[in-house]
C-alpha cells in the first residue's frame, strides 16, 4: 500500500496492518516462537538458532521492532531482545473481536 493511500484509513487500521506486514514472514515468526520460548535473549542466540545469517536476522529484528512486536536493550557490546507485551495485547483484543463478531453471524 503506498503512503499516501494509509490516510484513508484510520490509526487503528493502519496500526494492525504494520504489524500483520511484519509477521507476514515465516522468519520473523520463528523469531518471536524463540523470544517467548527463551523470554528474552541477544540477537547472537538467534542467529545460532535460525538457519539465517546474522545480517539477515538482524533486519528482521529491525522489522519487528519497528512494528513494536519487540524491544531490545543494549547489555555491553550485545542487544538483548524480548517481547513488547503492548503490542500483542492490542492483536489480541482485535482478533478477539473478530472472533466473537464472527460467531455471532449467520451468512452463507
Amino acid at each position: 500500500m503506498g503512503a499516501t493511500k494509509t490516510e484513508h484509513f484510520t490509526d487503528k487500521q493502519n496500526q494492525i496492518a504494520t504489524i500483520a506486514k511484519a509477521l507476514g514472514h515465516p522468519a520473523r515468526v520463528a523469531i518471536i516462537d524463540y523470544l517467548l520460548k527463551v523470554n528474552a535473549c541477544i540477537c547472537s542466540d538467534i542467529v545460532t538458532e535460525l538457519p539465517l545469517a546474522q545480517p539477515t536476522i538482524s533486519q528482521h529484528l529491525k522489522e519487528l521492532k519497528s512494528a513494536g512486536l519487540i524491544k531490545g536493550n543494549i547489555e555491553g557490546n550485545a542487544i538483548c531482545y524480548c517481547i513488547d507485551e503492548k503490542t500483542f495485547d492490542i492483536l489480541k483484543h482485535y482478533f478477539s473481536n473478530i472472533i466473537s463478531t464472527t460467531t455471532k453471524q449467520k451468512c452463507c
